[in-house]
């Protein structure tokens, strides 16, 4: 068994779930998740957590152009795709109290964008990682376009318009890297094997970052990102920020820095300014949100400047919690996001200022939201403490200072969401929160399912790292050879 069931029984099943109507569409599309969910359990138990590529496969796609569908994984990849197949089920499992028009292209589109996420993650193809980058932005254009907010054509637009121009400069440098191939093929490790002077890393470097950075995003291509976030769906948020953005965030782990070192030396200092910038930005804007969902949006590119920084940094323990993190984040944000859908069905309002005193009346509810927060602002013994904790650890190598300001996005981040939780959940109620409801039934398994795991990677993290180490170690050595036999 290769990885290719992994990309494509999601279309199979897209195309499946467009024969259903309504409630069936969505069990429709809840089955097929969890099937593909236990063929990554499934390759996962024979996982050997080497650098080894596994499952995978290299068959002739397009050869005389030198196109190859290569696909395969490693640690890195299985941390993806394990992320991946447990949110898309997790997702669709929040959207059971709602009811959409068109409900089977809703939840076909969701499974479309999971072909494309998991191409993404394990192709070792330069065409077919950009054919995967493309084929998960087309489902959740229409997604966001489709069932999103009153304003979501022109916000839709503009984060099209984003992503697909990063794309493009993304494709100049895939091509450029193809031209240089004594082969002329898409490989990726001989993208690898390239000796490039630095000027053209360089500009391969920006060519594949622009793509990246608006892609996670960072400051400053983060302006389509809290519009877009708030106007979206919640499904859609959801898949845009529990596993869309960790694109951007594993390119530049895959694709950006081993194919031009010497260009990610001449620009680390900015990348890494942007990334710390954005932080301490981020995290300040963060503090006059009265929307909660906007608030957790803004939120988000906080953490995600942090985990760019430990990237940036390029050592073990940067990358590693980068690893760790992206799956942190991913389960985190799916949970806040949900804990704004619940008050937003109930209420009508995202208006922090509006609540307060949920706690007395929905008090599963009110502990499910208080483990979320806490994963959240990464208090230990939940998932978000290790990923951090080596985030900064990695940042370290750049100096105190750098990482003292790294460091304010556990502090700002602790004041604003806990006064969120605060203002939310404790006070008096008032006429419109005291008809608040308790969770139940799919809310109640879905907060208990996101509650687990932010405990029980928070409790026991080693499984996670262990998976991706040997993989991360080789990429860090193949990068730092390639500093020496390019530089001398």
């Amino acid at each position: 068994m290769t990885v290719s069931i992994l990309i494509f029984l999601p279309i199979v099943a897209a195309l499946l779930t467009l024969l259903f109507k309504n409630e069936m569409a969505k069990h429709a599309a809840m089955f097929f998740a969890v099937v593909e969910l236990a063929i990554a359990l499934y390759f996962l138990s024979g996982f050997v957590p080497d650098a080894s590529l596994q499952y995978s496969i290299d068959a002739p796609w397009i050869p005389q152009f030198g196109v190859y569908f290569k696909a395969g994984i490693d640690g890195i990849s299985m941390v993806m795709v394990l992320l991946t197949t447990a949110l898309v089920p997790l997702i669709i499992l929040t959207t059971y109290e709602h009811q959409y028009k068109n409900a089977n292209a809703f939840y076909a589109l969701i499974l479309f964008m999971q072909a494309g996420l998991l191409t993404v993650f394990t192709a070792f193809d330069g065409f077919l990682f950009y054919v995967g980058w493309e084929a998960a932005l087309i489902p959740i254009y229409f997604i966001c376009a489709l069932w999103g907010g009153e304003n979501r054509i022109r916000i839709t637009i503009k984060f099209f318009i984003y992503t697909f121009a990063g794309s493009l400069f993304m494709l100049i440098g895939i091509i450029y890297l193809y031209l240089q191939t004594p082969g002329k093929d898409y490989d990726l490790q001989h993208f690898y094997n390239l000796s490039l002077d630095a000027s053209h890393q360089s500009w391969v470097f920006l060519a594949f970052f622009l793509a990246f950075a608006i892609k996670m995003p960072l400051f400053p291509f983060h302006t389509w990102q809290p519009d877009t976030y708030t106007e979206a769906p919640t499904a859609g948020t959801m898949l845009l920020s529990g596993i869309m953005l960790k694109m951007g965030i594993y390119g530049v782990i895959r694709w950006l820095i081993p194919n031009a070192p010497l260009g990610y030396l001449t620009w680390q200092n900015v990348a890494l300014a942007l990334a710390i910038i954005g932080i301490v930005y981020a995290s300040l804007i963060a503090f006059k949100q009265i929307d909660g969902k906007r608030l957790v949006a803004y939120s988000s590119i906080a953490h995600v400047g942090l985990i760019a920084a430990g990237i940036f940094a390029w050592n073990l323990y940067g990358i590693q919690g980068a690893m760790i993190q992206m799956v942190s984040h991913g389960i985190n944000v799916v949970g806040m996001f949900f804990i704004w859908d619940i008050i937003s069905r109930r209420l009508g309002t995202r208006d922090i200022s509006k609540l307060g005193g949920i706690a007395k009346v929905a008090p599963q509810f009110s502990i499910a939201f208080l483990i979320i927060v806490l994963g959240t602002v990464a208090l230990p013994l939940t998932n978000g403490f290790v990923g951090e904790f080596l985030l900064l650890r990695g940042v370290f190598a750049w100096g105190i200072y750098t990482t003292a300001i790294a460091g304010t996005t556990i502090i700002l981040g602790a004041v604003y969401m806990l006064r969120m939780y605060k203002n939310v959940m404790q006070g008096e109620l008032n006429e419109l929160t005291a008809t608040f409801t308790d969770i139940k039934g799919s809310e109640k398994l879905a907060l208990g399912i996101i509650c687990a795991l932010i405990i029980v990677i928070g409790v026991y993290p080693q499984p996670l790292l262990h998976i991706s180490e040997a993989a991360v170690t080789n990429l860090i050595d193949t990068v730092n050879h390639k500093f020496i036999t390019t530089k001398f």
